[in-house]
């Protein structure tokens, strides 16, 4: 039997095409890594500063919560939590020291009386210097 060669002039040759799709692949997971680091990241640094001691804070509470009931022990929790104030400006250090000085006549004594109104009022003048 013989063969027929027909020529076929409607079929074309193989084409290359272009393929993208590894490129594309490289790049989803380039971005991906880059978010998810971002992501560990941001999780880390908010558990990290989330239970975060602040010693101005915690100072500026306790003072809050002084009574004046005990005015010897009152003394002795001003000078020690007002001192994490008292390098804030010019102000806080006069305030504080004239605070102290108000405050040695209710300390190294066995009994004290309670604290004058000046002493409370300039304890009020402080408070209000604070901002945490």
């Amino acid at each position: 039997m013989p063969t027929v060669e027909i020529q076929l002039h409607d079929i074309k040759p193989l084409m290359e095409i272009q393929e993208y799709s590894l490129y594309y692949f490289i790049a989803l997971v380039v971005v991906g890594t880059i978010l998810l680091i971002s992501l560990v990241y941001l999780a880390i640094k908010w558990f990290k500063n989330r239970n975060k001691f602040n010693l101005r804070a915690e100072h500026s509470r306790l003072l809050k919560e002084i009574s004046f009931q005990d005015a010897k022990r009152a003394a002795y929790d001003i000078t020690l939590y007002g001192l994490t104030f008292r390098d804030d400006s010019e102000r806080h250090r006069k305030a504080y020291e004239l605070l102290v000085e108000e405050l040695e006549a209710y300390k190294y004594k066995k009994d004290v009386k309670s604290f004058s109104d000046e002493v409370k009022h300039l304890f009020d003048i402080y408070l209000g210097l604070i901002d945490v």
